[in-house]
């Protein structure tokens, strides 16, 4: 058994898969940790809804400003070795259209790239504390990986975001894949970003493909975050209660006397709630 082998593509977009930005960040940490060069992209025009997802106005260092449309990027490392597990990224926002194109489109660009497993990374609002490890799912549909890496099968039914359908596509072309979810506490919307669960997303993705990745200010930026929620509860009693019950619950997950579903029954929880439509949490107009 292979596992991911040594060219590995790591998958985040911006939108429903991705609360807290935990999941983007863990990608552009892994691309400021390295060196890459732009190794395929899809026309916009057909994959995008610019009243979605609008063009930016941007200027550059002269000050000449210009349009920035919304693209998925295929990203290939540039300083990589045959000898040691690289890291490819796929990064960008979620399509509004054409998802079916939009993966094929990928997956003969990942093939032609010749990556050898694909990793998707996301992250989800969970009723979890803050004080806690940031719980991760860690699953696939590929049954050597799941036996090889100790991955969890999914047994989720609804709807589901561009990651699944990209998982889907890679599968079927013989590129094998794993998901890594990660449980944002949902009353820390005001907190976001949300770094101890970007830690928690690269922890994982070097477990399970061997590459290492730099964490920069990460730790220190996560330490920063669980500190101002600290103190966002320290002055709301009705909030430090709830946590207090969060961290009870956690507690018992953890001990040994819990069941190893616990974070699975979590994760297909949180599906269903957000089965109302592929709005991530950034993008609730309630926020």
């Amino acid at each position: 058994m292979q596992g991911l082998g040594k060219r590995v593509l790591v998958i985040a977009f911006d939108g429903w898969n991705d609360a807290g930005e935990a999941a983007t960040a863990a990608a552009t940490q892994v691309q400021a940790a390295g060196h890459f060069e732009r190794a395929f992209g899809v026309d916009p025009e057909l994959y995008f809804d610019y009243q979605y997802t609008r063009p930016q106005m941007k200027a550059d260092a002269e000050g000449v400003r210009s349009l920035v449309w919304p693209e998925a990027t295929l990203w290939r490392p540039t300083d990589h070795t045959e000898e040691a597990p690289a890291l490819w990224l796929l990064t960008g926002p979620e399509p509004a259209r054409a998802w079916q194109a939009f993966a094929a489109e990928f997956v003969d660009a990942a093939l032609r790239e010749d990556i050898t497993g694909i990793v998707a990374l996301g992250s989800m609002m969970s009723d979890v504390p803050h004080t806690r490890p940031i719980s991760v799912f860690a699953g696939s549909d590929n049954e050597e990986l799941r036996t090889l890496l100790e991955l969890e099968r999914s047994t989720y039914e609804g709807p589901v975001g561009i990651l699944s359908v990209i998982a889907a596509a890679a599968e079927q072309a013989g590129i094998p894949t794993a998901a890594l979810w990660a449980s944002v506490p949902h009353y820390v919307a005001g907190h976001t970003p949300s770094p101890k669960a970007t830690l928690a997303l690269l922890d994982k993705l070097e477990e399970i493909t061997g590459a290492t990745v730099a964490r920069g200010e990460l730790p220190a930026d996560a330490l920063a975050w669980e500190a101002s929620i600290d103190a966002a509860a320290a002055d709301d009693e009705e909030m430090s209660e709830y946590i207090r019950q969060l961290e009870t619950t956690r507690d018992t997950w953890d001990s040994p006397e819990a069941s190893g579903d616990a974070i699975a029954q979590e994760f297909e929880k949180y599906l269903r709630r957000r089965g109302d439509g592929p709005r991530g949490p950034k993008d609730d107009p309630r926020r």
